[in-house]
């Protein structure tokens, strides 16, 4: 399978469905939701077979940072996609589905690397709990902005364009904390299962990982305790939010791409 023409295709239709629902968003064009999520999905389609191909190539059953990063995109489109159906969370798909194509066309041109661990059914447990976190809570990181540009709005009394194009904003931080519960839930299964299922979490190769992971707990538990004691909302629960996406993004993908790219180990 020639991996650029692929990639290629499936950047262009996430590009197609991102910008379809931006213009949406600032109401540049009707919103049609399942033409963006069928554009998208199509991407999707192109991009499971690269995750598939990646992983093949990947010299050990824990993919390294291009497989890792290709993988969790994927599962943050297809989260995207199916949460849309429930929730009013499309327009993750602005910043998102973009990415995803980038990503995968970067994963083309990059090698990646892997650790020896066995696939145990704890293993794969973690694995799963770790993608579906990080999907859930980018979902949240991008849903904090759009939160933040609406409260912004409002202060200031505008009211047309973007603010007349979203829910309501306490339904918009209600989806808010909704993602950033489900996602501290399968980060808290994730770590769990890591200290049970992997030999040594703070070996050489995981300690980053591992402290960052915490981190990121720690300030997502802060919000959430912060919301249900003193009723943290607005600009506050935007900022914890992005913060604690920022440690995971550090935990997930930082010190691989130091290791991987930047040092080549």
């Amino acid at each position: 399978m020639q991996a650029l023409p692929f990639a290629t295709m499936a950047l262009i239709l996430y590009i197609a469905a991102g910008t379809w629902q931006g213009m949406a968003l600032l109401r540049r064009v009707p919103p049609r939701p399942g033409i963006v999520r069928i554009i998208a999905a199509l991407g999707l389609l192109l991009h499971i077979p690269m995750v598939v191909k990646l992983l093949g190539q990947a010299p050990g059953l824990l993919p390294g940072f291009t497989t890792s990063a290709t993988l969790f995109m994927a599962v943050a489109v297809n989260v995207v996609l199916v949460a849309s159906l429930f929730k009013p969370v499309l327009n993750a798909g602005i910043v998102l589905f973009p990415l995803a194509g980038i990503v995968l066309i970067v994963a083309t041109g990059l090698p990646s690397q892997g650790s020896e661990i066995g696939l145990t059914p704890g293993i794969l447990l973690h694995a799963i709990s770790s993608a579906l976190a990080f999907a859930l809570l980018a979902i949240a990181a991008v849903q904090a902005v759009l939160v933040g540009l609406q409260n912004q709005a409002l202060r200031h009394h505008h009211i047309r364009g973007i603010v007349q194009s979203l829910p309501p904003l306490t339904t918009m931080e209600r989806v808010l904390f909704e993602l950033v519960w489900a996602g501290v839930l399968l980060l808290t299964l994730s770590i769990v299962s890591g200290f049970i299922f992997l030999d040594n979490l703070f070996a050489q190769h995981l300690v980053h990982k591992t402290l960052l992971s915490l981190i990121a707990w720690l300030v997502f538990a802060t919000l959430l305790l912060g919301r249900y004691r003193f009723g943290w909302r607005g600009m506050r629960a935007v900022k914890w939010t992005l913060a604690g996406c920022a440690f995971l993004v550090l935990a997930y993908f930082g010190s691989k791409f130091v290791l991987e790219i930047l040092l080549h180990r």
